[in-house]
């Protein structure tokens, strides 16, 4: 493979949208934020759960909660299936989910007084962080193995590392391109069963990882031979590596989840069964608190 065919592959490997930063990010930074928030609020003395205005702020944050609700009955009710989009109730599910408990945070101060409240408060956190939880796993299950396969078919063709084609963009360096189309193999295309499940959510990224980092010890000696051969400058075989990187990178972000699909779908399945006995709990210890406060 001559030179200008080498950056011809490069290029346009470098033409492969990078894979956008995950939001996962930027929600558990704004719950840590809010979390923060509502301590800021509680340290200021302003009032005190048994007052007026600490009782009102229960009060609305129960509500949310009982809000809650009419997500789950909008899905299992015929007649409220068309009362609009399942994405903003979905949505609206979601910010009550946060709302309620910070305002719950902030009602409590941060503190238990008593036996129901306690059982009450630590309920609501167990259900809320199952939410976190849920939500994590369905976004990942949410787009589809469809999407996910065919998003990997793509840049396997872009790659030229699907088998009906004859030539690779990484031919140069074949130790790359037999390490990624083993690592696809390996991993693709197998339904999990509950081990297997947890082994693709915590170490096939670690797994990821490694690959990537092998195949960047395989294409360096190969690129400084291409560049050797082409009378490369420095800047273009910066940008050469940069290119054959990203390649690299997105055709194993690909692979992982494809092969995690499956894994996460299983354990959505299992988060339902798990998070339902809270949320009865939940109910239990909120109307035991509700009314202890009240007849006492």
């Amino acid at each position: 493979m001559n030179a200008d065919a080498a950056a011809a592959a490069t290029a346009r490997a470098g033409a492969l949208r990078a894979p956008s930063v995950p939001t996962d990010l930027l929600v558990y930074a704004a719950l840590v934020f809010l979390t923060w928030g509502a301590w800021q609020i509680t340290r200021q003395g302003w009032f005190e759960p048994g007052d007026d205005m600490g009782y009102w702020i229960g009060v609305v944050g129960a509500s949310f909660m009982v809000l809650l609700f009419s997500y789950p009955l909008r899905k299992r009710f015929r007649f409220a299936q068309n009362w609009g989009k399942a994405k903003w109730w979905f949505i609206a599910h979601m910010m009550l989910g946060v709302g309620g408990p910070v305002l719950i945070l902030i009602h409590s101060t941060f503190q238990v007084r008593s036996l129901n409240a306690a059982a009450a408060l630590y309920s609501m956190l167990v259900v809320a962080l199952s939410g976190v939880v849920g939500r994590f796993i369905y976004s990942r299950v949410n787009r589809g193995l469809h999407g996910e396969q065919s998003e990997f078919r793509a840049l396997q063709e872009r790659a030229g590392l699907d088998q009906s084609q004859a030539h690779s963009s990484l031919r140069f360096a074949p130790a790359v391109e037999q390490r990624l189309v083993a690592f696809s193999r390996a991993e693709v295309g197998v339904r999990p069963g509950l081990g297997a499940s947890f082994r693709r959510v915590l170490w096939l990224p670690v797994k990821q990882w490694l690959t990537y980092r092998a195949c960047l010890v395989d294409l360096q000696p190969a690129l400084d031979e291409l560049a050797r051969q082409g009378q490369w400058d420095a800047a273009v075989l910066a940008k050469r590596q940069r290119l054959a990187r990203k390649l690299v990178k997105r055709y194993l972000h690909a692979a992982v989840r494809v092969a995690q699909f499956g894994a996460y779908e299983r354990l959505f399945s299992l988060w339902h069964v798990a998070h339902l006995p809270f949320v009865y709990l939940l109910i239990i210890t909120a109307i035991a608190h509700v009314v202890a406060v009240h007849a006492y």
